[in-house]
Formats: C-alpha cells, sequence, structure tokens
C-alpha cells in the first residue's frame, strides 16, 4: 500500500461513519469495465456500483447528454414543467410496458413509494379497514436503508438498534409458494419481493414460483410489486428479470443503472389503478423528475437498447457461468446466477468470501462479498468475451490456490 493510498484510508476513517467495511482500494478513474486506484492500478470491475453502471463507467453518450443538459437547466422542482419529463415518461414507458411513471431519485425512494401508494390503493380501492393493509415481503429481502424498509428486514445487522418499526408487514420464505398462499388474508393488498434476491448471494426462486405468484395476486386482488432496482435494465439478459419468469407486475421498480451510475435516479413504473390513487400534495420530491436526472436517464436507456447491452449480457453472463462452473476446487460449494447477475457460493469451511475478494483484488479484479461465503460477480454489461476469459482465469487461480 503506497503513502498516498495509506493517507486516503486513514482519513476516511478518522472522519468519516463506519458503516462500511470498503476493500482497500481507492479509486480515481473509470472507463468502460475497467476502473483505477490512484497509484494507477487497472482493475476490472466485477460489482458495477451494485448494478448502477450496467452501461459500464463513464459511458460518453451519457456523458454528453448530462454535460449538455447541466448547461441549459438542471432543477426546477414539480412546482413546474420541464421540457424533459414528458420525453422520458414515453421512453420508459415504451420500453417496459408501463402505465404510470412515478421519477424518484434513490431505489429506497422508489420503495417507499410504492408502499405508500398500493396502502392509499388498499383503502380507496381494495376496500380494506383504514390502518389494516398489510404487505407481504420476503426474508432475507433488501429493499433499501430507510427507517420504514429496514423495519421489514430480516437482517439483524439492518434492524438492530433502530427500532420501533412500523406494523403492516408479513414474512415468507422466498420461493415457497406454499407459505405466500398461507400468508394471504383479506387485509393484504400487495406482494413486494425480488425477481433474484441479490443481496442474499443471486437467490433465484425455483422454476413456476413467480407464475405461482401472478395467479394468487391476481385471484386475491393482490398488487405484486417487482423491485427490480437491481435485476432491472439488462443485469440479467432482459430488459425486466420478469421476462423471465413470464409474467407482468402489477408495480415494478427501477433505479440505479437508469441512469448509468451519472446522477440518483428512480422510477416506480405501475399500472394506471395504483398511482391513479395519488392526488396533489400527497407525495413527492424536489429532485424527483428533474430535467438534468431526465435527460441523463433517456441517454443511459438509449445506449442500452441502441449497443445491445441487453443481448450482451445474456451472452457473456452465460459465457461467465459456464466457466465458473468448470472451475474445479473443492471449496466452491455452488455457481448461480441469470445475465451478468452471478454468484459462487463457497463451502463455510474456507473461511468466508471476503478474504477471495482480496486475493482478486491483488489479481486485478473488484468483486463483493455477501452472507459471509458468498461472491458476487456483476460486470459492466459491456464485458467482452476475451475480457470474460481473462477474469476467469484469475478466479481459477484463486479459488483453486
Amino acid at each position: 500500500m503506497t503513502s498516498t493510498t495509506a493517507r486516503l484510508i486513514e482519513t476516511e476513517y478518522r472522519l468519516g461513519a463506519h458503516n462500511y467495511k470498503p476493500l482497500d482500494v481507492v479509486l480515481s478513474r473509470g472507463e468502460g469495465v475497467h476502473v483505477w486506484d490512484v497509484d494507477g492500478n487497472r482493475y476490472l470491475d466485477c460489482l458495477s456500483a451494485y448494478s448502477a453502471v450496467n452501461q459500464g463507467h463513464c459511458h460518453p453518450k451519457i456523458l454528453a447528454a448530462m454535460v449538455e443538459q447541466a448547461q441549459k437547466l438542471t432543477l426546477t422542482s414539480r412546482a413546474f414543467r420541464n421540457d424533459q419529463l414528458a420525453h422520458f415518461y414515453e421512453e420508459i414507458a415504451a420500453l417496459t410496458g408501463s402505465h404510470k411513471v412515478l421519477p424518484m431519485n434513490s431505489g429506497a425512494e422508489a420503495v417507499e413509494t410504492a408502499i405508500k401508494a398500493v396502502r392509499k390503493w388498499g383503502y380507496e380501492v381494495k376496500g380494506v379497514e383504514r390502518d389494516k393493509a398489510e404487505i407481504i415481503v420476503c426474508d432475507n429481502n433488501f429493499h433499501g436503508r430507510t427507517m420504514g424498509i429496514v423495519g421489514f428486514s430480516t437482517d439483524p445487522d439492518a434492524r438492530e438498534g433502530f427500532g420501533p418499526f412500523a406494523p403492516g408487514f408479513r414474512h415468507v420464505p422466498f420461493g415457497d409458494i406454499d407459505a405466500f398462499r398461507a400468508a394471504i388474508t383479506e387485509n393484504t393488498v400487495a406482494f413486494l419481493i425480488e425477481p433474484i434476491q441479490g443481496e442474499a448471494g443471486v437467490l433465484i426462486p425455483p422454476v413456476g414460483y413467480f407464475a405461482g405468484v401472478r395467479e394468487l395476486c391476481t385471484s386475491h386482488g393482490i398488487t405484486l410489486i417487482l423491485d427490480e432496482i437491481q435485476t432491472g435494465l439488462g443485469r440479467t439478459g432482459r430488459i425486466l428479470a420478469e421476462e423471465h419468469e413470464g409474467i407482468e407486475a402489477d408495480v415494478t421498480l427501477v433505479g440505479k443503472a437508469l441512469s448509468g451510475g451519472f446522477y440518483p435516479v428512480s422510477a416506480v413504473l405501475s399500472n394506471t389503478e395504483v398511482l391513479g390513487v395519488l392526488k396533489p400534495g400527497q407525495h413527492g420530491s424536489t429532485f424527483g423528475g428533474n430535467p438534468l436526472a431526465c435527460a441523463i436517464a433517456r441517454a443511459a436507456l438509449r445506449v442500452l437498447t441502441e449497443e445491445d447491452m441487453i443481448g450482451n449480457s445474456a451472452h457473456m453472463g452465460e459465457r461467465f457461468q459456464k466457466g465458473l462452473s468448470e472451475i474445479r476446487s473443492n471449496i466452491v460449494k455452488e455457481v448461480r446466477g441469470r445475465g451478468l447477475m452471478l454468484a459462487v457460493e463457497l463451502d463455510p469451511a474456507a473461511g468466508g468470501a471476503r478474504k477471495y475478494c482480496e486475493a482478486l483484488k491483488e489479481r486485478g479484479i473488484l468483486a463483493k462479498d455477501t452472507h459471509g461465503d458468498t461472491i458476487r460477480i456483476a460486470p459492466p454489461l459491456v464485458i467482452t468475451a476475451d475480457q470474460v476469459d481473462w477474469a476467469l482465469e484469475q478466479f481459477e487461480a484463486v479459488l483453486r490456490d
């Protein structure tokens, strides 16, 4: 570790809150799938800022859109209209098949917005008794860090010391259709779920699970909310991960890659019925739907499709997963994933995934450990076959050693 790196890490540790435990690398530049540290060392980014930079670091077309808009108009608040918002609505609705759009800033804001809207829908449309609405969520979920969200988390680190929490949530095991069926009551207004549980270790539900969920939601008048903040916008090889399941959600949440990593942008995508319950003054955000955010999001969506990043995600994900599966190592318990959302789960006897991520860093790969024994792998969707093959060589060296 050079003196510059050590000094910056020491300052960060001394002055910053200790709510993260990052790898000891200090990054200063990024382009495409690569990032460079302050000492000039290059790394292949296999996290993509938790899928916020699906389009690659500093994509030139998104950058150009950001600079152009920043020179004209950045913020008006929603007290006035701007010339970017309607175009953003049209383009994201056409891409995703949505009927209504509510733009916000962060993924957590999108989740909180959906919770508010679906409760109001439950009272005004479904006829649930006032303040009795229930939302079913899954064990080991991750939907953000706000007070409302951590209240229905099952992660002790997310919850401990932050109560009391708001009521109105029921938990079921992820992927268990019988448990979901048993949890439904007359007060159930929604089922909030990730298509793939990312933070929990890229957990994929059994075949047919979501078809069953969709059927139950329809028959019981329950709003199906899919949190696609990490899985959406090409990460799994489809524009939305729900396409793998052959279903359509009633409400879909997107964020992260919606801006290509340039700016916080999220959106609640909905049928008309759910978002239609919101009236002026009942929900909003000073920055939500601002012209700079809309211009950036429009460019971020455009390059995803124009440059076939979604197709590349499917093909390179298949190549990456196949290569990982062929690594012969007695510490690898399972390789799983869809598209470029991948995970290698290690045997607990291996001593945890963190040390393997540190070893990968020394070989020019930045990946993230999660839930103790799992390495998450999610490179930008612009990765090439040669770059996948090089990454596989590094993973094989570390996992076999």
